[in-house]
């Protein structure tokens, strides 16, 4: 029941990170190939029917892992106040910049939101990569599965690394939804755009990727092998897709590859939620942060009924807004 409960929480991590990283990834790289205002208000405006229902996730994820796991939970929240604390005034000073933009008509005002969504959404997307580096890499924990480091600690070159690396792919993916909900000139430069940072986040996989192994003390095996090949599978039909002009697979194979990733640092963690450091000596695993064996099939059989709901509204959401908008 403990590994069901860690499959939940992965698949819930991952369905925020492919949902809400398009948007996150339109808004860091909006001011790369919005060059007016009205294109910038029109790249905000993709991502409008969706983003709030997509951070439904990261809540609901936050909620799981306290019913699921509240050792982890107590630990992690404990552990890196100061990261997560940063982490809810970006989210907040996102969703002012979005529902402020427009209540004010001056240039000025446009500009200082339109700076303020994209950085704060840039740096959401680093802190979260910064912080899925700490957990490959490994923590200082004590006996009992508390973090003992600093906020210094976490801002190693290796974990700083696969937060630059996350801004890569998900600008690579926002571009890619940019291209399905945009027409005209900026969805042109939009499609420009996708090609140069496609041939960055391959080189950047392939070299974090040799990283990540010496840092975890050897090759994985199993699983994990087999989920880098699918990640290169995915960021090939990526590559079709762009020089053929199919939008959708593009895409489509940018959401697969997140999913991969996603995937293969479960399944490098499991059975740890917080592994120690050095790689591979112990930590905080799911046996002995999870509750009571009823406690636990409670919780988990609340988190997937609430999971299908969000997954059907979700769904209703992209059936009735799911069009093309005209920068015009």
């Amino acid at each position: 029941m403990s590994t069901a409960a860690f499959v939940v929480i992965a698949f819930m991590l991952t369905a925020y990170v492919v949902l809400d990283g398009y948007d996150l990834g339109v808004a860091a790289m909006a001011p790369l190939v919005a060059r007016s205002d009205r294109e910038r208000a029109a790249a905000m405006a993709s991502i409008g029917p969706f983003w709030n229902g997509n951070e439904v996730w990261l809540i609901a994820s936050g909620g799981a892992l306290f019913a699921l796991f509240p050792m982890a939970y107590a630990s992690s929240f404990s552990g890196f106040y100061l990261p997560f604390m940063l982490v809810l005034w970006l989210l907040m000073f996102r969703g002012i910049a979005l529902e402020l933009r427009d209540h004010f008509p001056s240039p000025l005002w446009h500009d200082f939101w339109d700076a303020a969504f994209s950085l704060s959404s840039a740096l959401l997307v680093f802190i979260f990569g910064v912080a899925l580096g700490n957990l490959l890499r490994g923590l200082p924990l004590d006996a009992a599965g508390y973090f003992q480091g600093t906020f210094g600690y976490l801002l190693n070159p290796y974990a700083m690394g696969v937060g630059v690396f996350a801004l890569a792919v998900l600008g690579l993916h926002g571009a890619s939804f940019l291209t399905l909900r945009i027409e005209g000139d900026l969805a042109m430069r939009a499609r420009r755009f996708r090609g140069v940072l496609w041939w960055v986040v391959l080189a950047a996989y392939v070299g974090l990727s040799a990283a990540t192994f010496f840092v975890r003390g050897g090759l994985p095996s199993g699983v994990v092998l087999v989920l880098p090949v699918l990640s290169l599978a995915a960021l090939a039909v990526q590559w079709v897709s762009l020089r053929r002009g199919a939008d959708a697979w593009a895409f489509g194979g940018s959401s697969a590859f997140i999913v991969t990733l996603l995937g293969s640092a479960a399944a490098t963690l499991y059975p740890y939620l917080l592994p120690a450091f050095p790689a591979g000596q112990g930590g905080l695993s799911i046996f002995d942060a999870a509750p009571a064996p009823a406690a636990l099939a409670c919780a988990l059989t609340v988190t997937i009924g609430g999971s299908v709901a969000v997954l059907i509204y979700g769904s209703l959401v992209w059936r009735r807004m799911a069009g093309k908008i005209r920068v015009e």
